[in-house]
């Protein structure tokens, strides 16, 4: 009897184990199947493409790229900020800032007038980013990539830089960080805008180009300094042209403003003459900003090479930061 009872007890037991390794076999088959289908969900979500609006418009090019030419420096520094920097596969690494020395070591694509259409093809990217400097050759760089423009208002600067920030950050997938940055940002750009204001003191941007100057006031390359940190210009009537208005030394003394800011070209792009001999300038120092000190040097490679990325607003904030202590 004994015999038989334990006979049922170890049937019993064989059973039920069996009964569990068929219970846990098959749940390990539907988590597995479930996973498979979120991962297939998730691919299925991801778009291959995505529809941006560029500097031209509408243009279609590949979502999160994984080699992208970039001729824009300031684009190069906001991918850089948003994490995705090693995106970029080749650049005009002769014309960068210092602060993006990192990606000398990238291929060269090319001068930054002049892209090198033969090497950028050999490089198949799937995304090319150019700035003004490069829109002569937009529609054949178009043909080995999808292509984009992002200029600056500059009627309307911040926003016009938001926008770029935007849409590059839908790009890579990076709208959270785009926004953390730019908020960061925004809250610097308010609090110089109400010091600039309220120390109503007049400024004047002045480009130092191998001895010769230039003026730029609202509507120009550097209307940031005005419309966007809050600085009043000396003189609103100087024609809003890309290399601005050719002015003479005497021109500086008639204005006479409070505030003036420098940016020589001629260090930006590599020479090693300094901005030294325009400060010194007996008529530049008889002005109220030389007398008091209140002459500006900006970092020419920032603000002649740069000056809409994430970064690079960044350094141009602290750049001018002096003028409101």
């Amino acid at each position: 009897m004994k015999k038989i009872v334990i006979g049922v007890i170890t049937i019993g037991m064989f059973l039920g184990l069996a009964a569990c390794g068929s219970s846990t076999t098959q749940g390990e088959s539907q988590t597995a199947a479930s996973t498979a289908a979120q991962t297939e969900a998730s691919t299925e979500d991801t778009p291959t493409n995505i529809e941006v609006t560029d500097s031209n418009g509408k243009v279609t090019v590949p979502y999160q790229p994984e080699k992208v030419v970039v001729f824009d420096n300031s684009a190069i520094d906001t991918m850089n900020v948003l994490g995705v920097g090693d995106r970029v596969v080749g650049a005009a690494t002769s014309n960068l800032p210092a602060y993006l020395s990192a990606f000398e070591t990238v291929e060269s694509a090319g001068g930054i007038k002049e892209p090198d259409l033969e090497k950028i093809n050999q490089l198949q990217p799937d995304l090319i980013i150019i700035s003004g400097r490069q829109r002569d050759y937009q529609d054949e760089l178009a043909a080995i990539a999808p292509t984009i423009f992002l200029s600056v208002d500059n009627d309307d600067t911040w926003t016009s830089i938001e926008s770029n920030i935007q849409t590059l950050a839908e790009i890579f997938g990076k709208e959270e960080e785009a926004q953390r940055q730019m908020a960061d940002l925004q809250s610097q750009i308010d609090t110089l805008h109400a010091s600039a204001e309220e120390s109503g003191l007049t400024a004047l941007i002045v480009m130092v180009n191998e001895g010769n100057l230039s003026a730029f006031g609202p509507g120009s390359r550097y209307s940031i300094l005005y419309d966007t940190f809050g600085f009043i210009p000396v003189d609103d009537t100087l024609e809003a042209s890309t290399h601005g208005e050719s002015i003479s030394y005497e021109f500086l003394l008639e204005k006479n403003p409070d505030l003036i800011f420098v940016v020589d070209r001629t260090q930006a792009i590599g020479d090693e003459e300094s901005q030294s001999a325009f400060i010194s300038n007996e008529i530049v120092q008889e002005t109220t900003a030389g007398q008091n000190a209140h002459i500006i040097e900006l970092d020419a490679a920032v603000w002649y090479l740069a000056g809409s990325g994430i970064e690079s607003i960044e350094r141009m904030l602290a750049d001018v930061q002096p003028a409101v202590e």
